[in-house]
């Protein structure tokens, strides 16, 4: 059977030459239209230089890195010179191409050292970037700056910063963990920053009940106060306005779970299912009135986006959460569950995020009771909602915030009663 095997060698140039076919058919049927000899490289030039790759790859061990680095420097003398002499004939300033020859003899001697797998994997991915070039300069166009800026902020705020943070309890009561504390703003941004590029990438026309979906992923209160301002300048798009601000207020509970989930997954059992109802109904109640309205009343104009989640609001959004998280053990302990009912409820007038994370994770640590955490979430989620309710009413009217007022009414009683059966089980 021994007679039968491959040669020590052989996988390895196999799958150097597989690195120079995938990335080379790419690029062979980018430039397909061109005529023969047009190309700096084609399909075959590039299996060649995957191949060559993987002998000086072999050649390592015997020769050092001295084949391989000459063989870079030599192709990358040529495909200077090709790029030179075509981008003066053609106008054409891209070096994708060069570029990809380069990683494709690096990435053939990788796979000749063994790492055959990673090799193949690295050489189908930037084949499918290489395709993907229509669609990748679609989505910059439609990035403005201000959201570039944003998410280049959550990058620093998630790689550059967080992970030098210490993680254990500082301050008063030792509630202020640096790490935790700028993980939350971290989700909060992100949250918030995808809701906003959901609502940009499906475009001006995604009508009023998805501005209110997707709008509840980056706030809901900001999305109300837009629909409901939206409402007052086109009086006949209320109904619409209110179903959107109701789905709005729909997806912050699946928000709210979603936060709850990552923080403090033990809370899900007594708490997950009244969040899930009230959600469940919230949408189901948006979702019938919209469908119930004309269809030159459903909404189909132009509603802008959230605004991005820019450093400055993270950074106030932390501020407020550290703030909370030393006035929650500070309100059990001098004003008693009494006095941590009414922190909730008055912090849940204006944000239920902040109040949320803390509850949870003072309840993590041990220093609440389920029940009075629950509570605790109860009051805040309700406090909130009335403060839409009011933005509601008092912005777009009554025939946008009568709807809202009933529709919440009804969507806590349902919740109610799931959170009733929750506790009555558990």
């Amino acid at each position: 059977m021994n007679s039968y095997e491959l040669p020590p060698g052989a996988p390895g140039l196999v799958a150097a030459l597989a690195v120079g076919l995938v990335v080379g058919l790419e690029r062979g049927w980018h430039e397909r239209e061109l005529p023969e000899g047009g190309r700096v490289a084609g399909l075959r030039t590039f299996a060649l230089t995957g191949l060559l790759g993987g002998v000086l790859g072999h050649l390592q061990p015997v020769f050092g890195a001295w084949p391989l680095l000459g063989a870079l420097l030599g192709i990358a003398l040529l495909l200077t010179v090709s790029y030179a002499r075509n981008a003066k004939l053609t106008g054409n300033l891209s070096a994708t191409t060069p570029v990809a020859m380069l990683l494709t003899l690096a990435l053939g001697a990788f796979a000749a050292h063994g790492n055959i797998t990673l090799a193949l994997s690295a050489a189908v991915v930037s084949a499918v970037l290489l395709d993907l070039k229509p669609t990748l300069h679609g989505w910059l166009r439609l990035i403005d700056h201000r959201e570039l800026t944003a998410s280049l902020q959550l990058l620093v705020l998630s790689t550059v910063i967080l992970p030098y943070l210490p993680n254990t309890g500082l301050g008063p009561y030792a509630a202020l963990n640096p790490y935790q504390l700028w993980w939350a703003v971290i989700l909060i941004a992100g949250l918030s920053l995808t809701g906003h590029f959901a609502m940009r990438i499906t475009g001006v026309q995604r009508g009023v009940l998805w501005t209110g979906i997707l709008g509840g992923l980056a706030s809901s209160t900001a999305a109300t106060m837009a629909l409901a301002r939206y409402a007052r300048v086109q009086p006949s798009l209320a109904g619409a306005a209110a179903a959107g601000a109701l789905a709005s207020c729909g997806v912050m509970f699946f928000r709210m779970l979603i936060l709850l989930g990552v923080i403090q997954p033990k809370l899900l059992p007594s708490f997950g299912s009244a969040l899930v109802v009230t959600g469940v109904v919230l949408l189901s109640i948006a979702l019938w009135r919209w469908r119930t309205l004309d269809r030159t009343a459903a909404g189909e104009g132009s509603v802008g986006a959230m605004a991005p989640f820019d450093l400055g609001t993270a950074l106030g959004f932390g501020v407020l959460l550290a703030a909370m998280s030393v006035l929650v053990p500070a309100a059990k302990q001098w004003l008693d569950t009494s006095g941590l009912y009414v922190l909730s409820a008055v912090s849940g007038l204006a944000d239920v995020d902040a109040i949320l994370i803390s509850l949870a994770r003072l309840h993590g640590s041990g220093g609440l009771s389920t029940a009075t955490t629950v509570t605790a979430i109860g009051l805040a989620t309700l406090a909130n909602m009335v403060t839409k309710a009011g933005i509601a009413w008092t912005t777009g009217g009554a025939q946008v915030g009568k709807p809202v007022v009933l529709g919440y009414l009804g969507a806590m009683a349902f919740g109610a009663v799931a959170l009733a059966l929750s506790v009555k089980l558990s």
